[in-house]
């Protein structure tokens, strides 16, 4: 054999090695080993090369025999696809069983192995399931009102469920399991700035076959008050000027307008940020009851503000707005740093300073309800305490953007701020809380 047909025998062998054409990595497929089928939605399976995808076959198996239910080319250079996979309308498939397996081959446009390609395959068990999550509401709460919170009781089972939770005017509550297993309790929340309220039940099982339940309340839309608030220089030159130097991000702005919309809505939203983060979690563990007391935060507390109040601060002229924001708390007013007690038990959650709110702790009761204490002089409490009914935790102040002693005290649903006044009353608590459990549970069979 010459020396020149060894050096292009060489020359191809190095050739095949090394060039694309003569790839020898096999496609990819990404999908579970066990998939539920609604027999309505596609499947969708991810196929991938790291060249190019050339061809697919997909088999469905009934333990007997395997059928042909898909087949096809990918469009020239395709490395990635998402095969949509539509249940076979043949006889032979209607008959539902658990029995089914997929097959998926995939080969790509490699002239390795004698110009076949590479071959990827892979078996996935298939799980027909076509029947919807059963869904029963037990009781609720028969009124909620605009910017308030209401309650829900309701059965929900499916052997294959997958996501369980109440949407309410695009907000999702989870729903925490209660008394038995299929049992769920779930506070819900109106937002006091949406007009309008629909609240529905939304159990979704592994093959997506899908229950929405809505649940019934009638509607009352309180008024809430509008506030037209002058910004004085001293009140800009003070507390606002005092919150922005002790903040990087907003020490640098030196215009005096600029700095009162920065504190005031900027700051503001990201101190609110923090509170519905420490404030959207609900246990997974099962609920065996749930009492609440009446909050009373404050002996002989005054109000001073009013939760919902839409403020709009103006500059020298009422109609020069310079910003405006919502206040979204109550507050009262007693004696200067006066003991701030927590009405029923709970775990502290937050115990810090944040911004315009000043030393606030924030504090879980359970099944989605916090409360938070703004603007205090002293924290008594700290991070992950166990506080009882009737503890102090805390001392009025005017930290924050307060300008006089006083506790701003807010109330909050999986994240969403409530009407502080309705968890205040005991009977709006009793009739829309307590009776609506007592309700469920007779309809459960444990008291």
């Amino acid at each position: 054999m010459s020396i020149s047909l060894l050096v292009a025998i060489a020359a191809t062998a190095w050739y095949v090695y090394i060039s694309p054409d003569f790839d020898r990595n096999s496609p990819k497929i990404e999908t579970e080993t066990e998939i539920y089928w609604n027999r309505v939605d596609s499947l969708e399976i991810d196929v991938s090369d790291n060249i190019a995808l050339k061809s697919y076959e997909i088999y469905l198996n009934d333990s007997n025999s395997d059928t042909l239910i898909s087949k096809g080319e990918f469009p020239l250079n395709t490395s990635s696809e998402v095969l949509k996979i539509e249940y076979p309308k043949s006889d032979k498939f209607k008959k539902l069983t658990d029995n089914l397996k997929l097959k998926v081959k995939i080969i790509d446009g490699s002239m390795w192995n004698m110009f076949k390609g590479n071959i990827a395959q892979k078996e996935i068990n298939i799980k027909v399931d076509y029947k919807r999550p059963n869904v029963n509401i037990l009781a609720n709460s028969r009124m909620i009102n605009q910017g308030g919170s209401a309650l829900v009781v309701f059965q929900a089972n499916d052997e294959n469920l997958k996501e369980l939770y109440v949407e309410a005017n695009g907000n999702k509550f989870k729903a925490q399991p209660y008394k038995k297993e299929g049992y769920y309790a779930t506070l819900i929340a109106w937002p006091f700035s949406d007009n309008t309220f629909s609240a529905k039940i939304y159990a979704t099982d592994k093959a997506n076959n899908k229950r929405v339940t809505k649940i019934p309340f009638y509607h009352k839309n309180p008024s809430y008050k509008t506030s037209q608030i002058k910004a004085s220089d001293k009140f800009i030159d003070g507390k606002i000027t005092d919150l922005a130097s002790s903040n990087p991000e907003y020490a640098s702005v030196s215009d005096k307008l600029e700095k009162l919309k920065a504190i005031n809505e900027t700051m503001r939203l990201d101190n609110e940020k923090i509170i519905h983060k420490f404030s959207s979690k609900i246990s997974t563990k099962m609920l065996k009851s749930w009492k609440i007391k009446r909050f009373y935060p404050l002996r002989n507390g005054q109000k001073v503000a009013s939760f919902g109040d839409h403020r709009y601060y103006y500059y020298k002229t009422k109609d020069n707005v310079v910003s405006e924001s919502y206040h979204v708390g109550y507050d009262l007013a007693s004696t200067s740093m006066a003991d701030i007690k927590v009405s029923n038990a709970g775990t502290v959650v937050y115990a810090e300073d944040n911004g315009i709110y000043g030393n606030m702790p924030m504090i879980d009761h359970g099944l989605g309800l916090y409360t938070l204490y703004g603007h205090c002089s002293q924290l008594l409490v700290n991070i992950d305490d166990k506080v009882k009914a009737g503890q102090v935790i805390a001392k009025t102040g005017k930290s924050g953007l307060a300008l006089g002693d006083h506790l701003h005290f807010g109330i909050l649903v999986q994240g969403i701020e409530v009407r502080p006044i309705e968890w205040f009353d005991k009977t709006w608590i009793r009739k829309f809380i307590d009776n609506v459990f007592k309700q469920a549970d007779e309809i459960i069979g444990e008291n």
